[in-house]
């Protein structure tokens, strides 16, 4: 049974939630910035996959294990002319190493300068294998 106490609040509680409405628009636009490993794996084995799968690490990491229908595009490579193959609203989904890496949010933001949408798959090879999903090898 959880109480309520006047006495000093938890580290939890310290800093008050904010209001539900302030809570609904920050997750309502998280989930427009991100998705999960789930949801990409759904997609890609019942469809629609009406995304392209970016693995942005580099091409020994992708050839040694990425998530199966991912192309490879370093992030540093993430240039309009290697995006030509690509209608202009072609939605991408990044994902790199997993969330001790920052590659997938440097190619999402390439991506968005580059007037792209794309979504961020949160956890990336971490949480794809995490979630019992398997790497394919090139």
């Amino acid at each position: 049974m959880t109480t309520t106490s006047t006495a000093t609040p938890s580290a939890v509680t310290a800093v008050a939630p904010a209001p539900p409405a302030d809570a609904v628009a920050h997750f309502d636009a998280l989930l427009a910035y991100e998705t999960d490993c789930w949801d990409v794996h759904h997609a890609l084995t019942t469809g629609p996959a009406d995304f392209v799968l970016l693995d942005v690490r580099g091409p020994d990491l992708y050839a040694a294990g990425h998530v199966p229908g991912a192309v490879n595009l370093p992030h540093g490579r993430i240039v309009e002319r290697n995006l030509g193959a690509y209608a202009p609203g072609t939605v991408f989904v990044v994902y790199c190493a997993g969330p001790h890496c920052n590659g997938a949010d440097k190619a999402a933001l390439r991506l968005a300068r580059l007037g792209r949408p794309v979504k961020k798959m949160i956890g990336g090879v971490t949480g794809w294998l995490d979630e019992g999903f398997t790497l394919r090898s090139s």
